[in-house]
């Protein structure tokens, strides 16, 4: 094994912190001469094969769960609600008090089962008569309960209620909630 001086040490140590510092610089630089916009440039964008999308906030979900969860609480119905993004993610997730054990889980498919198709899962129901493998598709729930929250005519969201004694009831407030992100 071969050992180095301090003087050779102390070279060696020197080389290796120019580089790392000549490669910062370089890299300050070419930021430096970057295009200082952040404005994107949807044509670059769309040159390179990439989409721009839209996605909810924190704050949008909230406010619309909220307003599911208050219309449900006003009408004295026990009920959980979800509100998920475009790829069906959940964003926020409320359960009411009082709410049964499924309806935790039957408000976020519903809400997936919304944003997934762009329409109200009621009326999603009768496409099961048509086909009905479509509710083998993992993660959806084909009853009423589900509505989209739609931006520039594409959906953005889907706000699920689940727990009322019936399905027109959950559409009901799950419109409260979409409703309150859209006006």
């Amino acid at each position: 094994m071969t050992t180095f001086s301090t003087r050779a040490r102390v070279i060696t140590g020197a080389a290796g912190l120019a580089v790392v510092g000549a490669a910062t610089f370089g890299a300050l630089s070419a930021n430096a001469d970057a295009k200082t916009d952040t404005k994107p440039d949807t044509k670059a964008a769309n040159a390179k094969g990439l989409i721009t999308t839209q996605h909810l906030s924190a704050a949008s979900a909230t406010k619309a769960a909220q307003a599911a969860l208050n219309a449900a609480t006003k009408a004295g119905q026990h009920v959980s609600v979800a509100v998920v993004d475009r790829d069906g993610n959940v964003i926020v997730q409320l359960r009411g008090d009082g709410a049964g054990p499924q309806s935790f889980d039957s408000a976020e498919q519903k809400a997936f089962t919304a944003v997934s198709w762009n329409n109200k899962t009621s009326a999603l129901v009768n496409n099961l008569q048509q086909t009905p493998t479509l509710k083998d598709i993992p993660g959806t729930l084909f009853l009423a309960g589900g509505v989209p929250v739609d931006a520039d005519n594409a959906p953005v969201a889907g706000v699920g209620v689940a727990g009322a004694p019936s399905g027109a009831m959950d559409e009901a407030y799950a419109q409260a909630g979409a409703d309150a992100i859209t006006r």
